[in-house]
């Protein structure tokens, strides 16, 4: 039976899972800096968590959730963004109720059914983070500087920051009512795709997300946000940007930039990497002043983002940016027989206990076969032990960048940590 990894997922092989470890070292080095703590929720969650926080209108809801019948017939869907299950453990455990507001991040894994394309699978991974309980437009900014700094640690340079306010439930309101009237004219509804005729009636600022080359000509003359954000709207915007302007975070403005997802309210944002294409976006977000209030909580405003890691890496190696050196091994154990074989376990447990990462040949291949595999393990240094070292008493030490050899007690209890720092 030839039983193959599923389309749309991936396997990380030790290599490629040392530059994930990496990658997360470094989110959670920024993410400490900025005083973020780390939440693990669940992969499922009950199906109306999705619904009713991504929202029912949403690409994702209507055509990409993976969602199944458990054996109890409760409607179960595998997480496909984090938001909502963070908002979910934010109101179950009460957290509002412990201090104001909270600062938390996530990494993990999230699951669409969606075309798997370069940098984009049906398993994924995403980081974000989530700043509940202030609608102080700094938030906004505080948030927006820490998606940039995750970027940055990770060594990206050409970057691009792009902002918008969507406004408040009022401006939205009075936005749509000129959106849907300008898309449902004969000439402009006769050339959008099915999709925006959908959106154009559950949420007609969707459109604006779309990327079919037809609907994103007729978006171009539509009516844009802006022109209806009530003065509340506009002085939280001014501020966003005056607090971006002190900490010389460099952005653009774009009133026709939205996210895809319902929850969210005045500023949005998204960061995009230059010079590798359309799939360019690394990071988006925005405030979702609602959201809790949606899922049954007190109101509590709060702002987020989101990042692909699989996005970011393919970006990265566009760049030629590597995160990780491949593993070294301080010792590699050649052992050359049966007796250095019986031997290797307590050779090898004895070199781990002086704080030495080490591993040795339990095939008993020949030397230059064992050779060749310290050497592709990185070894700093070999032992070699055969029934020559075993007779005398004395192991045989080699330094694995210039084949410089001593020798070392075969009486294990007599090495010390400096034995092996050549």
């Amino acid at each position: 039976m030839d039983i193959k990894r599923l389309h749309g997922t991936m396997d990380l092989l030790p290599e490629a899972a040392a530059r994930w470890t990496e990658f997360e070292r470094r989110i959670r080095k920024v993410m400490l800096q900025f005083g973020f703590g780390e939440i693990r929720v669940p992969i499922m969650e009950p199906t109306e968590l999705f619904a009713k926080g991504t929202g029912e209108s949403t690409d994702i809801v209507q055509k990409e959730m993976y969602t199944f019948e458990d054996r109890g017939g409760r409607s179960i869907t595998l997480r496909p963004e984090g938001t909502p299950s963070v908002v979910r453990a934010f109101l179950e455990h009460s957290l509002g109720a412990q201090r104001p507001s909270w600062k938390l991040y996530y990494i993990g894994p999230m699951f669409r059914a969606e075309r798997p394309q370069q940098g984009r699978y049906r398993q994924f991974h995403q980081f974000g983070a989530e700043f509940l309980g202030t609608d102080a437009p700094h938030a906004d900014v505080e948030l927006i500087a820490l998606a940039y700094a995750t970027l940055t640690e990770l060594g990206l340079r050409e970057m691009r920051l792009l902002i918008n306010s969507i406004g408040s439930p009022d401006a939205r309101r009075a936005h749509d009512v000129e959106l849907r009237k300008y898309l449902r004219d004969d000439t402009n509804w006769k050339r959008l795709c099915a999709d925006c005729h959908r959106r154009t009636e559950s949420n007609p600022l969707r459109v604006f997300d779309c990327k079919v080359e037809q609907c994103i000509d007729v978006v171009a003359g539509a009516p844009t946000i802006d022109g209806f954000l009530t003065d509340d709207d506009r002085a939280h915007f001014h501020d966003v940007q005056t607090g971006l302007k002190s900490i010389g975070l460099p952005y653009e403005v774009d009133v026709r930039m939205v996210r895809g997802l319902d929850y969210y309210t005045r500023t949005t944002f998204e960061i995009k990497a230059e010079g590798i294409g359309s799939q360019d976006s690394l990071c988006g977000g925005g405030r979702y002043d609602l959201l809790v209030e949606t899922l049954d909580g007190p109101p509590t405003p709060a702002v987020g983002f989101a990042s692909g890691i699989e996005r970011i890496l393919s970006t990265l190696e566009a760049n030629g940016i590597e995160l990780a050196e491949p593993p070294m091994l301080d010792v590699f154990v050649c052992a050359l027989g049966a007796a250095a074989i019986e031997r290797l376990p307590q050779i090898l447990n004895r070199l781990r206990a002086l704080g030495f990462t080490a591993d040795g040949d339990f095939l008993g291949r020949g030397l230059k076969a064992q050779m060749k595999d310290a050497n592709r393990r990185n070894a700093r240094v070999a032992i070699l032990i055969g029934d020559n070292e075993i007779e005398r008493g004395q192991y045989t030490l080699r330094r694995m960048d210039d084949s410089q050899q001593t020798e070392i007690p075969a009486d294990t209890d007599q090495w010390t940590a400096e034995t092996f720092r050549t």
